[in-house]
C-alpha cells in the first residue's frame, strides 16, 4: 500500500533524525552549568565523598564513554535511570504522559474548533463590526504569552472570582464516585486548557478568515453562486479548499501545545511532563532531560506524519508514492 510505504520511509528518516537529537541534547546537556552530585550529595561533602557519588552515577568517566553508554541504552529502548528518584526514566514519562496529553488534547480540541467557526463567521461577515472585533481579539490574543495568561486567568477566575481552583489536577480529598472524580479533572482541566489554547485559536481564526476569503473570490465559487447554488454549498466547497493551509498549521501547533504546556502546567501545578522537566531541570536530572527532549521529539515526527497523512484526507488529489 502506498501509505504503509510512505510511512515506512518517514520512520528510515526518523530513526537518524532522533538519534542525532540524542547526542546533541546529550552534549548540551553536559555543558550546562551544574553538577547533579552536589545537587543529590549536599553542599557540605567532603572531596572523598563527592568522587564516591560521581563513581556510583558513572560521571567520573571519559566524556565519550558517557555518550556510548548511553547510546547503547537507548538502542535497547532504555532511556535511563533517574538520578533524583531512583527509577526507570521510562517509567516518570509514561506516569506524567496522561496529564500532559490530556491537558495539550483538550486545548487542541478548543483551539481548533472555536478557531475554524470563529473564522469562517468573521469571514462570512467579512468588513462588519462584528469582524473587525474578532479581528482585534484574535491580534490581541496570539500576541499574549501563556504563562501571563494563565496568571490572568488564575487571578480573575479563581482568586477574584472563586469559580474555579487555583492549581492541580483534583481536590485533596478525592472525589468519592467515579463520576464526581471526572468532574472534578474537568473542573481543574478549564484553566490551564483555555491558557494554552489562546494563542492558537486566535492564529486559527486569523487564517481561516484569510483562506476563506481567497477561496470566495476564486472562479470555481463564483460560477458555483452563477449557477444558482444555495449559500450554504458555495461556502461548504470554500471552507474544504481553505482547510488545507489551515491544517499545517494545526500541525505545527499540536506540537506546540505538547511543549508549551511546560509553561501552562508551572503556573498551574499540573502534574504532567512539564512539571517533571521543571523538577529535572532544577536537580541536573540529566537522564530525565534526555528522556523528555527524546520523547518531544518523537511526538514531533509521529505528529508531521499524521498531518501529511491528513493531507491525503482533506485533498484527494495528493497520493503517497
Amino acid at each position: 500500500m502506498p501509505l504503509l510505504r510512505f510511512a515506512g520511509r518517514r520512520m528510515a528518516t526518523a530513526l537518524p533524525m532522533l538519534a542525532a537529537v540524542a547526542v546533541l541534547t546529550f552534549v548540551l546537556v553536559r555543558l550546562a552549568p551544574g553538577d547533579p552530585v552536589y545537587v543529590l550529595a549536599g553542599e557540605g561533602g567532603t572531596p572523598a565523598y563527592y568522587a564516591l557519588v560521581r563513581q556510583r552515577l558513572g560521571l567520573d568517566r571519559p566524556f565519550p564513554e558517557q555518550l556510548a553508554r548511553y547510546l547503547v541504552t537507548l538502542a535497547r529502548g532504555d532511556l535511563g535511570w533517574s538520578l533524583h528518584q531512583q527509577r526507570p526514566v521510562g517509567e516518570l514519562i509514561v506516569e506524567r504522559l496522561p496529564a500532559t496529553l490530556l491537558l495539550a488534547g483538550m486545548a487542541f480540541l478548543v483551539a481548533t474548533a472555536a478557531g475554524l467557526v470563529l473564522g469562517v463567521w468573521a469571514a462570512v461577515r467579512a468588513g462588519s463590526a462584528v469582524d473587525r472585533l474578532l479581528l482585534v481579539a484574535a491580534t490581541v490574543g496570539s500576541s499574549l504569552p501563556v504563562f501571563w495568561t494563565g496568571l490572568l486567568l488564575v487571578l480573575v477566575f479563581a482568586w477574584h472570582l472563586h469559580w474555579m481552583p487555583v492549581q492541580g489536577m483534583t481536590a485533596a480529598p478525592a472525589p468519592a464516585t467515579a463520576a464526581a472524580r471526572v468532574l472534578d479533572v474537568v473542573h481543574h482541566l478549564v484553566l490551564p486548557a483555555c491558557a494554552l489554547a489562546l494563542q492558537p485559536l486566535a492564529s486559527v481564526s486569523r487564517l481561516m478568515r484569510l483562506k476563506i476569503l481567497e477561496a470566495l473570490a476564486e472562479p470555481y465559487i463564483v460560477t458555483a453562486r452563477a449557477k444558482g447554488l444555495p449559500r450554504g454549498r458555495v461556502l461548504a466547497h470554500a471552507v474544504r479548499n481553505a482547510l488545507l493551509p489551515v491544517l499545517t498549521v494545526l500541525g505545527g501547533y499540536a506540537q506546540m501545545l505538547v511543549t508549551g504546556a511546560v509553561l501552562t502546567e508551572t503556573v498551574f501545578a499540573w502534574p504532567g511532563l512539564g512539571w517533571l522537566a521543571l523538577d529535572a531541570t532544577l536537580t541536573r536530572d540529566y537522564p530525565v532531560i534526555l528522556g523528555l527532549v527524546l520523547t518531544g521529539a518523537a511526538g514531533t515526527v509521529a505528529l508531521n506524519w499524521l498531518t501529511d497523512v491528513l493531507y491525503g484526507v482533506v485533498d484527494p488529489r495528493i497520493t503517497y508514492g
